[in-house]
């Protein structure tokens, strides 16, 4: 399976919200087993479809240290959320930073499988973090959006001036 190229920002296609799938078929098994792929090679617990340039609501995470419990969200939503908690967060399109975000401590969300069964689990601590995470990124939102103008303006900077050294080595 192909390993699928994961959009860095500040591209602004990380920035589109993704369409709800229509159907669950054999393009969407095939897109999420090539994303389940992709974040494991890139050592992450989630992905969304809208971070390889896939305008669809499908998640993927695996929050399991042995890696071999992936769970594939199509068209999630939260319909409840209760609390608050701070984690420390890292995304796959914002490699190398890790900020604290506050997000709901306790979180419903309704989802549907790849054999189409429509589920709704209760989620708190690092599941409820990164399904909200993942998400946001579906609608167009990406974890630094919760942090100070002033953080999000020296990461824009720091990944700037990474993209100016990795053209030189070029």
């Amino acid at each position: 399976m192909p390993v699928l190229t994961v959009l860095h920002y500040p591209d602004p296609k990380l920035r589109k919200i993704a369409a709800p799938v229509e159907a669950i078929d054999n393009t969407v098994n095939k897109l999420t087993a090539d994303m389940l792929e992709t974040m494991y090679q890139a050592k992450g617990i989630g992905l969304a479809a809208t971070q390889v340039n896939v305008q669809q609501r499908v998640v993927v995470m695996d929050l399991s240290e042995t890696r071999d419990q992936p769970l594939v969200l199509i068209n999630p939503i939260i319909i409840h959320q209760d609390g608050f908690e701070e984690m420390q967060e890292g995304c796959l399109s914002v490699p190398g930073f890790y900020e604290t975000v506050r997000r709901a401590e306790k979180i419903s969300c309704r989802y549907l499988t790849l054999e189409g069964e429509s589920i709704e689990i209760e989620a708190d601590g690092l599941l409820a973090v990164c399904i909200q995470h993942e998400i946001d990124h579906l609608d167009g939102k990406l974890f630094i959006d919760y942090l100070s103008p002033l953080k999000r303006e020296l990461i824009r900077k720091k990944i700037r001036k990474q993209d100016r050294e990795e053209q030189k080595v070029l």
